[in-house]
């Protein structure tokens, strides 16, 4: 382990290179990154299929059916990310492996960052405490934006820390920015709460006001924002319009003490909406009770070593990018704290890296044991949920397209329409288009979907205690089979090619 360098009096001690190096960090965090992806190839990637929210953002690029309704909260960076995957195949598992291993690699790029201004002890624990995390290995392969704000958000505290220590070059400031931009092009929100304190420590740290700086991060944030502000205009009439129609699919934004929820979802729920479940296991959530004072002692910690302000400023981002989830938004999901689990793993980090360097000084075998069974059970925790959550996501997946092949079965065969229950990730499967005629995805009204039942095979799938929609009038009631859990239970065919079809058949 690496020796820490020793506290200087001067303020330039703060922004000083890390002690001695005996080797470069490159081949201690590629073996951080190869795990990383070896874990997600072994235990996530076989047999998954695509949860609703991908099937949203891969048929944008391509995939299996034609583009489902875009949302106004939704960004269309993750669509962009999967487009050359997309574009080439349908293969789920061909997806999952491109992006298991494009966000191992972007992990090993993202703490390469830091390496002027970190110790390789303290990168490498930095990675493997962020990737052990069960949702961190969950959404590697998965099509969704979270853990590319992550990723992006450690890269982007990574060049401003640069920035702050002396290396305040263009392509630093402008390393600073992309990493913004990235983060604001999968999701605007985060991109904000990411530059403001980035922005801010630019300008406002004594002795090391950047200006550069804060404007290559205001720049990215807005470069970011281009696609998602354009179609504003073009489809909203205005951004005004469109933030007002995001805040009312995610439930109104405003005071929402959302801390408990985010809890419980630690168990293993991706989605806790609303969040009125019991604290299922306890035991799965004691890291996050203890992350506030692990990140303290780590700030306490890097001070020691020279590199306060370093761990304040990963620590300043990560509760930033926090407060909107915790405070703002009235339900939970583990992947949205995703970003502050990455920038807060830093200060925790120099803790662990700390206490390691500590007790092997002292001499004293037993502490570091103490601290190696601790961090193996806390693994073991992360890992025992994450086969939870993998086998609750396959059952799912494996309900939808049950439910897509049964619909096939009937006639209803691209190129078709599904509306209704689970419409969209059904649909995707069954290689249909989505169209809705009420809800926050409401493109089409029930007229205009009778009318198109006419020219292409068209279903509406009813949970089991819902009422037939309206414009079903003389539609064949079929049952479906999708298991046990919550979904639809019966399609009613329209009028049409697919009625047609199935009544030949019969």
């Amino acid at each position: 382990m690496q020796e820490c360098p020793p506290l200087s009096p001067t303020r330039k001690a703060e922004f000083a290179r890390p002690g001695r190096r005996t080797s470069g960090p490159l081949p201690w965090l590629t073996a951080v990154g190869v795990v990383f992806a070896a874990v997600q190839l072994s235990f996530v990637v076989p047999g998954s299929g695509l949860a609703w929210d991908e099937t949203v953002y891969v048929s944008q690029a391509g995939g299996n059916a034609p583009p489902a309704f875009f949302s106004a909260p939704r960004a269309r960076g993750i669509s962009y990310l999967v487009a050359p995957a997309a574009a080439l195949t349908t293969s789920t598992t061909a997806l999952r492996v491109y992006l298991a291993l494009l966000s191992a690699a972007a992990l090993v790029v993202a703490l390469w960052v830091w390496r002027k201004v970190l110790p390789t002890p303290v990168l490498v624990c930095t990675g493997a405490l962020f990737a052990g995390l069960w949702p961190t290995l969950f959404y590697g392969p998965a099509a969704m934006p979270n853990l590319w704000c992550a990723l992006g958000a450690l890269a982007a505290a990574g060049w401003a820390a640069r920035a702050m220590r002396g290396d305040a070059g263009r392509a630093v400031a402008a390393g600073a920015g992309a990493a913004v931009a990235l983060v604001a092009l999968m999701r605007p929100a985060d991109g904000f709460w990411l530059a403001l304190p980035l922005a801010l420590a630019a300008v406002l740290v004594p002795g090391r006001r950047l200006p550069g700086l804060c404007a290559a991060v205001i720049g990215g944030l807005l470069a970011g924002c281009v696609p998602w502000t354009a179609e504003a205009y073009a489809h909203y009439g205005g951004l005004g319009p469109r933030l007002h129609r995001a805040g009312e699919i995610q439930g109104g934004l405003g005071w929402n003490l959302a801390i408990d929820d985010h809890l419980r979802a630690l168990a293993g729920r991706t989605l806790c909406r609303p969040c009125d479940i019991g604290w299922e296991n306890p035991a799965t959530a004691l890291w996050w009770v203890a992350l506030p004072l692990l990140t303290a002692a780590g700030i306490v910690a890097a001070r020691r070593a020279g590199r306060g302000t370093v761990a304040l400023l990963a620590t300043a981002a990560g509760v930033s990018t926090a407060v909107p989830y915790l405070f703002l938004v009235e339900y939970a999901a583990p992947r949205f704290l995703l970003p502050a689990y990455a920038l807060l793993a830093l200060p925790v980090a120099e803790y662990v890296a700390y206490l390691f360097a500590r007790t092997r000084r002292a001499r004293r075998p037993a502490g570091v044991a103490a601290l190696t069974l601790a961090l193996t059970a806390h693994l073991a925790v992360q890992l025992s949920v994450l086969s939870h959550v993998v086998r609750t996501s396959h059952a799912t997946a494996a309900e939808f397209a049950s439910a897509a092949g049964a619909l096939n079965r009937l006639g209803v065969r691209p190129p078709c329409v599904v509306s209704g229950d689970h419409a969209v990730p059904i649909a995707y499967y069954a290689g249909c288009a989505s169209r809705q005629t009420d809800g926050h995805d409401a493109s089409i009204t029930p007229e205009e979907l009778r009318a198109l039942a006419r020219r292409v095979p068209t279903a509406v799938l009813t949970a089991e205690d819902e009422e037939p929609p309206s414009g079903t009038g003389g539609a064949r009631v079929v049952p479906l089979p999708f298991g046990r859990g919550p979904g639809p239970q019966r399609t009613y065919l329209l009028p049409g090619p697919a009625t047609g079809r199935t009544l030949s058949a019969g």
